[in-house]
């Protein structure tokens, strides 16, 4: 089970979803019980009742900066793309070029509106490091005037109006991530609603998803493969609601494998959440033994990514690869904008 290549499943390109559906709700689900290997299919609206009162559902309450820029480097004139990844410290920034060859420390990259990025140096990641001069207030300003929505490289298109909302769901609050936690971009405020009406606590936490989310395991042991890391942050109202309702036999339901991620890394072997922040590396797939998470709602991702061996140990790696055959038989749309999956 730690060899990439059990992990590869075949997706045909015209089932990788370019673009959102006029309503988030309208998505398809696929419902995988792990204690029999029954699959069943709907509308992602059909989620409401497999919950029951006392059950939390915990979504990841990050949301994504416009963090593409375009500019020209002042020494030779190259046309140069630029992904902000995060700031490591006050005005200093972990960044991405494209193309990143021709650029070296020292360059200074012309921005649109005046603005610069003067290229710092690189780290072990082949990332570079940069601090940027703009007029605004502050670099989140001029993000938000003048930097394209980071779409995922499977998209096969360039960002529209529609996407600054569509990329992000109705929940995000936090700015930090480079890419949506894309199982939420299925509800609404109103199936949130109808979710607490039946009696389910709805809290939050956040996880800035980076760039590595879509990093290849490049490793033949999957073993081998290093993890990034990302920032998280979890506070006392969301750990408390968490273990009270554990405590009280009600069941944690994570939205995406990013708040999987972050529930796994602050919890203890029983199970109880501890507040806190800093930054992840945990590398879940198969033979993880999960602590806080009961059920997965899920989107369906890329073969022989993180992200498949994060669900295949939530279920098993047989039954997701007959999971996603029948999602291919069954026209379900794949990726960002996809369809979900719930895994009970």
């Amino acid at each position: 089970m730690y060899d990439l290549s059990d992990y590869n499943i075949d997706i045909p390109k015209k089932m990788i979803a370019q673009k959102p559906l006029t309503d988030r709700t309208l998505s398809k689900l696929m419902v995988l019980d792990r204690s029999t290997g029954n699959v069943k299919t709907g509308r992602f609206t059909d989620i409401v009742k497999f919950f029951k009162p006392g059950d939390v559902l915990v979504v990841n309450e990050t949301q994504v900066i416009p963090a593409r820029l375009f500019g020209k480097c002042e020494r030779n004139g190259k046309k140069i793309e630029i992904l902000v990844l995060n700031e490591t410290e006050e005005n200093l920034w972990e960044i991405m070029l494209k193309p990143g060859k021709s650029i070296r420390g020292g360059d200074k990259i012309v921005l649109n509106d005046g603005a610069e990025c003067l290229i710092q140096s690189g780290n072990s990641n082949g990332n570079r490091f940069a601090v940027f001069e703009c007029n605004d207030d502050c670099f989140y300003s001029y993000l938000d005037k003048h930097g394209k929505v980071p779409l995922p490289p499977y998209i096969d298109r360039n960002d529209v109006d529609d996407d600054k909302k569509r990329y992000q769901t109705v929940y995000a609050k936090v700015p930090g991530a480079v890419a949506a936690p894309t199982a939420g971009l299925h509800f609404t405020d109103d199936l949130l609603n109808d979710i607490r009406n039946a009696g389910v606590h709805v809290t939050g936490l956040t996880l800035h998803v980076g760039a590595g989310t879509f990093a290849p395991v490049r490793t033949k042991n999957i073993k081998d493969h290093k993890m990034h890391s990302e920032y998280y942050e979890i506070n006392e109202q969301s750990a408390d609601i968490i273990n009270t309702a554990r405590a009280n036999g009600g069941k944690i339901f994570a939205v995406g494998t990013t708040t999987v991620r972050t529930l796994e890394t602050v919890s203890d072997e029983k199970g109880f959440v501890k507040a806190g922040k800093g930054r992840t590396d945990i590398f879940i797939y198969p033979g993880y033994r999960f602590r806080s998470t009961d059920h997965l709602i899920t989107n369906f991702h890329l073969p022989q990514s993180t992200l498949i061996l994060l669900v295949s140990a939530f279920s098993s790696t047989d039954m997701i690869k007959s999971a996603y055959s029948r999602a291919v038989d069954e026209n379900f749309r794949f990726y960002s904008y996809g369809d979900a999956m719930l895994i009970i």
